[in-house]
């Protein structure tokens, strides 16, 4: 018979912490309740007159404890902050966030805080009332406590803190040190005992002054719990014994000074991943003797879980109430695109995205169709789950919004790093297709902006058949501008455009229509085009989701007197690109466009009577490095009077590294300066 031990060690209390260590062992860098009166004086905040606050100091510190037969986690907090503008008001509304599950909560202890003026010399603190407290649901995960100190007024100094006491010891706190305001100083301290093996992820560009580790000790008593072995007639019991043993301590202090404020740039994903931050993952725990024992899921675990849960796999099952609605559809064609069309368009039409992202459902898809609602998981479920009712292979795909931040396929698998699902569709010849349906103006077979975020896990139902996907579009940000100028002897003209917004380009501008309207859409592509005036305007295809949003309208703009008979002409000024959008010398992180990008611009500019060139633009070709993108830009006469221009912009590639950034900055100060140089016309002797 096969002899196996029942029950196993257990641990039973912690004693005591037997050696403190150098990284836990210095002074803290700030004492609640005794603010610096340096902080008051004007003089020392000259650097930082651009921000709108100051963090002067933010102290975290996190320890374990052990109670009622298990570890939890216990995290310390103080912050000082000092405000400098109005804007800088909502420094003092704080939001902690702490995580529940199975009716165990996080706990928010000891919460306490002051407001700091000076009046008449002297500093006068009024109390914070932990009692105007309030709880808002972040998740069906995390709850937010939200509080605000009082009396906040420019020159204030704000100060709090609070400990929040954790029994999900996978739910460790993380550490940003830095923030959308300058931070003089910012520390963090562990304390992790060597039971734990968690993960310690350093991102950002911002140099630590202090990274200090070392190792201690502290002592635990445990106890091997009585039960039976072996089997049949050879069941023995083994009574319980209990032992004392060292388990060995490991302490960080981690501290960053003078920290500048991060800069949100153009064509980005969430601050959150290119902040200095420390992020800590629970990957498994070895008590003394015992194997070592991962905690942290598998992909194939993962997999499981999600197939199996109910508002996850479990809905997909449930399509079969769509069969009436479906069959008419799929009986007007045999097409593979044209029935996932049908399918999307269906989808598309009867649920409402109501603007909450997450992967889990919130009802039954029934519901959510009845009720013509739901998250995006309600409708990318219902449609995967129409797909396979119409006999598709669809399976979903996890992924991070731009917001939420990116997914490090190479950092352990979490399920938290997802916020969004959406549907993949497999084609023959190995083709594939991913869809969304929470927009009402994103086409099939396209994602919405928001999604464009490098990868995504596909879940399918054999979990090894499961495996990361790319994001990266098929369709492009496409711009395409046909003009016809007609010009006279003051520099003013007349002319009609016809332009074409196709991809993400037409998402945008479509979008932008919806919610404007035609009218309030003209207006406002006329603001900073002085002197225009547009008689007709007319746009086409504007329901044809896959096709670009055309726009035609006639314009007429005044000239001025000519001086000397010259005319100096910058035809492009208003059509072209007319900045540069990469301002800042350097950047420390990558330019996401999300998406290819193709900009052409063809103009006919016939030149007026009696008129005849004097100077034109030479012709320019500009690369980026690796076949990175072109810039090629031509003038020359063209046929009866007129000059023909042809600029082409594109982007061969969706994301530019930072070391590549000085060249795209260089690369588009190309482009505005070529686009913005000068016709010469003169009038013929």
């Amino acid at each position: 018979m096969t002899t196996r031990v029942l029950r196993g060690l257990s641990l039973l209390a912690v004693v005591a912490c037997a050696a403190a260590t150098p990284a836990s062992a210095q002074t803290d860098p700030i004492k609640f309740g005794k603010p610096d009166p340096k902080d008051f004086e004007a003089k020392n905040f000259v650097a930082d007159s651009a921000a709108e606050a100051v963090v002067l100091c933010d102290y975290g510190r996190s320890r374990f404890e052990y109670a009622d037969g298990d570890f939890r986690v216990v995290f310390d907090r103080i912050t000082r902050i000092k405000i400098l503008k109005k804007s800088g008001y909502d420094w003092a509304t704080v939001k902690v966030p702490l995580y529940h599950q199975a009716g165990r909560e996080e706990k928010l202890l000891n919460l306490r805080g002051y407001t700091y003026n000076l009046v008449n010399g002297q500093i006068a603190k009024e109390k914070f009332d932990d009692a105007t407290t309030f709880r808002e649901e972040a998740n069906s995960n995390v709850t937010m406590r939200k509080f605000t100190l009082p009396n906040v007024r420019e020159g204030a100094v704000i100060e709090y803190a609070y400990t929040v006491q954790s029994d999900f010891t996978f739910n460790f706190q993380d550490w940003q040190f830095q923030e959308s305001i300058p931070v003089r100083w910012s520390e963090y301290r562990a304390s992790i005992p060597a039971y734990f093996d968690y993960k310690i992820l350093m991102q950002g560009y911002v140099p630590l002054t202090v990274a200090e580790h070392s190792e201690g000790s502290m002592q635990a008593t445990v106890r091997q719990e009585g039960g039976y072995v072996g089997g049949g007639f050879n069941t023995q019991r083994v009574a319980g014994s209990a032992s004392s043993v060292v388990l060995p301590l490991k302490t960080h202090r981690w501290a960053a000074q003078n920290v500048p404020a991060f800069r949100n740039e153009p064509f980005m994903t969430s601050s959150r991943d290119y902040v200095s931050r420390l992020d800590f993952e629970l990957a498994g725990v070895k008590w003394e003797g015992q194997p070592y024992r991962p905690v942290s899921d598998s992909w194939e675990k993962i997999n499981d879980d999600l197939l199996a849960d109910e508002n996850f796999g479990a809905q997909l099952k449930r399509g079969g109430f769509l069969k009436e609605q479906l069959t008419p559809l799929l009986a007007k064609t045999t097409d593979p695109a044209a029935r996932i069309a049908a399918v999307h368009d269906l989808v598309r039409k009867s649920v409402k995205y109501n603007g909450r992202d997450w992967y889990y459902s919130s009802t039954s898809l029934r519901k959510a169709y009845d009720q013509h609602r739901g998250n995006a998981a309600d409708v990318n479920l219902l449609l995967i789950a129409a797909l396979r009712e119409a006999g598709f292979q669809a399976n979903p795909v996890l992924l991070s919004t731009r917001d939420h931040g990116f997914v490090n396929t190479d950092f352990m698998p979490l399920l938290s790093r997802f916020n969004y699902v959406v549907a993949h569709v497999a084609l023959p010849e190995g083709k594939e297709m991913l869809l969304d349906a929470t927009e009402e103006l994103v086409p099939c077979g396209m994602l919405p902006t928001r999604c464009l975020n490098i990868t995504g896990r596909l879940i399918m139902p054999k979990p090894a058949d499961s495996r990361w996907i790319s994001l990266v579009p098929q369709q492009r940000l496409t711009e395409y501008q046909q003009i016809q100028l007609t010009l006279d002897d003051k520099g003013g003209y007349t002319g009609k455009i016809h332009s074409e917004h196709g991809g993400y380009a037409g998402l945008a501008q479509r979008d932008k229509l919806r919610e404007k309207g035609e009218k309030k859409f003209v207006e406002e592509m006329l603001q900073g085009r002085e002197g225009w005036n547009v008689s007709k305007y007319q746009f086409a295809q504007r329901d044809a989701l896959d096709k670009p949003l055309a726009f035609d309208y006639e314009v007429n703009v005044a000239g001025s007197d000519a001086q000397a008979g010259m005319l100096y002409l910058r035809p492009l000024q208003h059509f072209g690109n007319s900045k540069n959008p990469f301002v800042h010398e350097n950047r420390q992180f990558p330019v996401d466009f999300g998406c290819l990008v193709d900009e052409t611009l063809v103009m006919t500019l016939t030149l007026p009577a009696g008129y005849e060139v004097e100077e034109l633009p030479k012709p320019a070709a500009v690369m980026l490095p690796d076949n990175g993108g072109r810039f090629m830009y031509q003038v020359q006469p063209g046929a009866n009077g007129t000059l023909q221009l042809v600029s082409r912009l594109s982007l061969s590639r969706p994301v530019y590294s930072a070391e590549s950034y000085a060249d795209l900055r260089e690369f588009y100060r190309l482009v505005v300066a070529k686009q913005a140089e000068q016709i010469v016309l003169k009038k013929k002797s």
